[in-house]
């Protein structure tokens, strides 16, 4: 006999362990001879990392598909591994060095460091693919697969010497987000936009050959910074063309104040005449705008910073070129060199107003970038970097989109890609740590690059190019981690091997990923895909929305409102978690999640869990000889319809990826139809004398259970596989784990059957709304009249007689040509059904509670309409502060509707 109550904390490590052992996972596992392939790779997460609830929505989707598709017999691949987060793991090791009090990188040299994170990674890292394994994702673990391997390391040499020898890696002087604490080029996606309460400098440039008069305007331009330390590496103005107070200034040039420089005044279409003067200083070397209008128009780029963030004047030949020598140079040198960039900028503006250029300052709140790991402002920096030409790449993996190829789900998101990839700059690819993939470039002594495979590859090219052995010197900056993850379809799969995996899995066919790494890994995979595979990597890609706090907020430390998910799944299984993220993982719309809802989840999974002990206890058991086509008892043929109907929208649902409709589909068969009707209808026959009824009851209800446990797998896999192997049978085990069972593909409908019971059901939920509403006493019981009943009507209420006075606390059933007074009236078909209440409630106090209730939810109504107007508090509250007074309001209108209807009932029956 089935345990009382499930133990979700003791089964699902036990069924973990079971899958494990017999390889449940492994790539083709359970699948038919000769099945079409069906892969995906994973996310790779951090080694560094730990289960967060992105990470726990993306992996239950995925699993979510590939145990679907195993089930189907497709010949299933889940690629699992993990990245080597070049900065996050070079900063854990970093930290443990200066906790143990032990030397620091730079002392213990970068082949000791280096071995040294290997020896972190065997001892600490990849923690996250136990916690994988506790949410049930089924990956073939056996093939883990890290970007650091030996085999993904072959792949990178391959693809960037092949890259660099077609002329698609190149080395260029360009801006890059600099970390100044790290000391190294960071992307995009690890600077984080902090609002930042600042100020605005507004300077007066001297217009050259113009006594500088601060009282008169004429002898400047205004330009507004909010970073005045980079006005010493200015080397220009820009005016829009269009503005008419700067057309006779264009080409003329301003004197930079403290500096002296000369830089022109220059038209472009950057500067906007709305904005403050309409005219903008052009630092070329310290913004990424500036940069570009500095390329348009041949400014000088002047960087006036160290690594570090500091001002660096002394010694600065691009800053010192063309300058005069000078006592006011040397003393600015003096007073600025080697100052830190915000002590600089304060000093800076003291100087500006000693000098009469400090126009005003304003108060100004603004976002500034900062580095999410270092946790400091990035500077936009001119550094030497390897860069790859993405605007090449991009341009087939543009077309796979826009000809079909490659389709993106939900297709919003298809507008995202083209705006990037149509807009895509130049990709930085390299990075100054030590951890990571080692850039294969040596340099010769005049400079010249050469790109190889091996060291000794290089040492013969420079021999070749200088006609003697000459040495070389190794670039000593690793690639980007996006780099090698670009690579991950196909360098999992053994590239650039010609591996039977790589032939057989792919293309991949969807990737499963959040919005926001379209850019930085999505539209890369598709690049090298296209480029090393001639294919795309993927037919699909689904992009899954974020995971919020119950009140739309975005989840953040700082904030307090992480929800962690092993803390979920430690209190409510993994069952319950991925359930619930299943069932709110509509298309386009971001998870509010609320632990009370996986609670709720949670009582989903006890239901069928309580409904399979029941169903035990009242002898169902496998009947192997039972066939849904020689079912006889209605009841029967209408949950054998409803079977194949909930089969159908799960399978449609999981195919279209709206897995919230699949799982809603599953849900509302298993709890409404199975749970709360389909066992309470068998109970008479349970109990009953008719054995032949009942055995038919008990196969059918035996085989429904074996059908539900197959649907519900993909979304709760532990519970299921545990009933699944506990109502094995006589025989005790079963011919294959749940995991490799046939997916239900059922043709059973008898659609007279199903309106048949639907009817019945549709009738008795109708009177227990109408009783609950009119607060009627569960123990009374009401006779009913039927008016304008057909025959075939009139037989249904003969032949369900007995259920409908069980389930419905009915005492009579008549048929009448007028309502009964009194009585409330529910609308059946044709037929209307009359519930007099005369007798059953006191008709006076009913229609003063309902009254009074209403009154109290209008007030709540018009107070929160009243909050939703003030156009102030929509404005200044957070996003889901406001968005939770919107459904309060919906909610309270629902109320409202509701008590309508009751006291409408009342005055008709009064």
């Amino acid at each position: 006999m089935l345990e009382k109550t499930y133990d979700a904390a003791a089964t699902e490590p036990k069924i973990a362990e079971l899958w494990e052992k017999v390889g449940a996972f492994k790539a083709g596992a359970g699948a038919k001879p000769g099945a079409d392939p069906f892969s995906i790779v994973i996310p790779p997460p951090n080694v560094t990392g730990s289960l967060h609830m992105g990470h726990a929505l993306n992996n239950t989707i995925q699993d979510i598909l590939v145990r679907f598709e195993r089930m189907r017999g497709k010949n299933v691949l889940w690629q699992p591994g993990m990245d080597h987060a070049g900065i996050a793991t070079q900063m854990v090791v970093e930290r443990q060095l200066m906790e143990r009090q032990e030397p620091n990188r730079h002392l213990m040299g970068r082949e000791k460091f280096v071995e040294r994170i290997w020896q972190w990674k065997a001892e600490s890292g990849g923690m996250i693919s136990n916690q994988l394994r506790r949410l049930g994702a089924s990956c073939d673990w056996s093939r883990e697969r890290f970007t650091m391997d030996e085999g993904l390391s072959k792949a990178v040499l391959e693809v960037f010497v092949t890259l660099y020898k077609e002329g698609l890696i190149y080395k260029d002087k360009r801006l890059v987000n600099w970390d100044p604490k790290l000391l190294t080029a960071i992307s995009d996606l690890e600077v984080e936009q902090r609002e930042i309460k600042g100020h605005l400098w507004h300077f007066r440039y001297p217009l050259e050959n113009v006594p500088f008069d601060p009282e008169n305007p004429h002898t400047y331009i205004v330009v507004a910074t909010t970073r005045p330390e980079t006005m010493l590496g200015d080397s220009g103005v820009a005016v829009n063309p269009n503005d008419p107070r700067y057309h006779a200034l264009v080409g003329n040039d301003v004197v930079l104040p403290l500096v002296s420089r000369h830089i022109p005044i220059v038209a472009d279409d950057y500067a906007d005449p709305e904005a403050g003067s309409g005219a903008v200083k052009i630092t070329p070397a310290h913004d990424f705008n500036d940069f570009e209008v500095g390329r348009r128009h041949d400014l000088p780029q002047i960087n006036i910073l160290t690594v570090e963030a500091a001002i660096t004047l002394r010694n600065n030949k691009d800053f010192l070129e063309g300058l005069e020598k000078s006592s006011h140079l040397d003393q600015l040198i003096h007073d600025l060199d080697g100052l830190d960039r915000f002590a600089a900028r304060k000093r800076i503006v003291e100087m500006m107003e000693e000098g009469g250029y400090l126009e005003k300052i304003e108060d100004h709140t603004h976002t500034v970038p900062h580095g999410d790991r270092g946790g400091v402002p990035i500077e936009p920096f001119l550094t030497d970097q390897w860069y790859v030409n993405a605007a090449e790449l991009a341009k087939p993996a543009i077309a796979s989109v826009r000809e079909g190829r490659t389709n993106f789900v939900p297709k919003n998101w298809e507008k995202t890609y083209f705006d990037w990839m149509e807009n895509i700059q130049p990709w930085c690819i390299s990075r100054q740590l030590w951890w990571g993939h080692q850039i294969p470039a040596w340099y010769g002594p005049d400079g010249t690059i050469f790109v190889e495979k091996s060291e000794e590859k290089a040492l013969a090219a420079a021999a070749a190019h200088y006609g003697k052995p000459t040495e070389l010197q190794r670039d000593p900056d690793v690639l980007d981690t996006w780099f090698s993850s670009a690579l991950w379809p196909f360098s999992t799969l053994g590239w650039p091997d010609k591996t039977p995996e790589l032939a057989t899995y792919y293309q991949t066919d969807v990737l499963v990923t959040g919005f926001d790494i379209i850019f930085f890994w999505v539209a890369r995979m598709m690049m090298m895909g296209l480029h090393f595979m001639d294919e795309e990597p993927f037919h699909t890609v689904y992009v899954h929305a974020l995971v919020r706090d119950k009140n739309g907020a975005k989840m953040s430390k700082s904030k307090g409102n992480v929800i962690d998910p092993l803390g979920l799944i430690d209190e409510y299984g993994a069952d319950a978690l991925r359930f619930t993220l299943a069932i709110m993982a509509a298309q386009g719309r971001d998870v509010k999640l609320d632990p009370a809802r996986i609670a709720g989840y949670r009582n989903f999974g006890t239901k069928l869990w309580n409904a399979t002990r029941f169903a035990e206890m009242n002898g169902v058991a496998r009947d192997d000889g039972f066939d849904p086509a020689n079912a006889k008892l209605a009841v029967n043929r209408w949950i054998l319809t409803e079977l194949t109907r909930a089969a159908r929208a799960i399978t449609d649902g999981i195919t279209a990826y709206k897995f919230n409709e699949a799982a809603g589909a599953a849900y509302r068969f298993v709890w409404n139809q199975f749970c709360d009707w389909y066992l309470e209808l068998l109970k008479p026959i349970f109990m009953g004398e008719d054995e032949a009824a009942k055995k038919e009851a008990q196969a059918c209800a035996a085989y429904c259970l074996d059908e539900i446990y197959k649907l519900l797998h993909p979304f709760m896999p532990f519970m299921t596989e545990e009933l699944w192997a506990h109502t094995a049978g006589e025989r005790k085990t079963r011919s294959t784990l749940l995991t490799h069972a046939e997916w239900p593909v059922l043709d059973f409908e008898d659609s007279d059957a199903a309106a048949d019971i639907n009817w019945l059901i549709e009738l008795v939920t109708g009177i227990r709304s109408v009783r609950a509403e009119m607060n009627v006493p569960p123990a009374a019981l009401a006779p009913l009249a039927v008016l304008d009943a057909n025959d075939a009507t009139r037989d249904r209420f003969e032949r369900h007689d007995a259920a409908i006075k069980r389930l419905a606390r009915v005492e009579s059933i008549g048929f009448a040509a007028e309502a009964p007074k009194a009585s409330a009236q529910i609308v059946i078909g044709e037929a209307t059904v009359c519930l007099p209440l005369g007798n059953l409630i006191d008709i006076k106090a009913e229609a003063a509670r309902l009254t009074k209730e209403a009154a109290k939810i209008a007030g709540e109504i018009e107070r929160i309409e009243k909050k939703l107007a003030n156009e102030k508090f929509v404005a200044n509250a957070r996003e889901e502060v406001v968005e939770a007074e919107r459904e309060k309001l919906n909610e309270f209108r629902e109320a409202a509707e509701k008590i309508s209807v009751a006291l409408k009932r009342i005055e008709s029956a009064g």
